[in-house]
């Protein structure tokens, strides 16, 4: 049986609010991530005019790797709305949830928007939707140290949205959101598909094993290539 040829990803990481420390080692993590899976290629920028319908079709997923601020223009948002519904694969990355507070597509395509989050400390995240293909060979819970986000509605209300991870407000200080917290989770949108996980704060996100697992999977499954 021949091996598949590994797909593109574009990997998309402006900022124009906070700015994420752990961005160069995303970059270097997803870049090592397909290389050593053979699963896909990667080009990086942050060049906001590459964000156009034409240019993102050459890709199966585009990461939005912690990006913050107003980072589109309406024409480049339009370009991304095109791309999403022609398809295309939406796969969001921490800060992700903080940008275009303005474009409520864009809240949408994510699935929540940021609102807070305490100091970073660490809790428990537990794994649900197990039948679901990202969440293979995932624990069933796991001891991790983030910033944990709160956002502005619980994105599990949104329909067609399926929560993959979630956390317990009562391990952790400073979570607003209750006893349904979800950190991740995945969603046929507009035509194209969109994973978002809140992990990722940390440059040492880029180099676990089980934090990896789960953003090649989301990776996979948006851009409907098999796991």
């Amino acid at each position: 049986m021949s091996t598949p040829t590994p797909f593109p990803v574009f990997i998309f990481s402006n900022t124009i609010a906070y700015r994420h420390s752990s961005i160069p080692s995303g970059i270097s993590g997803l870049k090592q991530l397909g290389a050593s899976t053979g699963k896909f290629t990667t080009e990086a920028s942050e060049d906001a005019s590459l964000i156009n319908a034409a240019y993102l079709s050459r890709f199966k997923a585009v990461v939005f790797l912690s990006t913050s601020g107003e980072f589109l223009t309406k024409q480049q948002l339009h370009g991304l709305k095109a791309y999403i519904n022609n398809g295309g694969g939406f796969v969001g990355i921490h800060c992700a949830a903080a940008g275009m507070r303005s474009q409520p597509w864009y809240g949408e395509l994510v699935g929540a928007y940021f609102t807070t989050h305490p100091s970073p400390q660490e809790s428990v995240v537990r794994v649900e939707s197990r039948e679901h293909g990202i969440m293979g060979e995932l624990p069933e819970q796991f001891t991790w140290f983030d910033e944990w986000y709160n956002f502005t509605w619980n994105p599990r209300d949104k329909e067609g949205v399926r929560v993959l991870l979630s956390i317990d407000e009562e391990r952790y200080e400073g979570g607003d959101m209750g006893c349904d917290h979800p950190i991740a989770w995945c969603r046929e949108f507009d035509g194209g598909r969109s994973f978002y996980t809140a992990l990722g704060h940390f440059d040492e996100a880029f180099e676990d094993g089980i934090f990896l697992r789960h953003v090649l999977n989301g990776i996979l499954w948006a851009a409907r290539v098999s796991m």
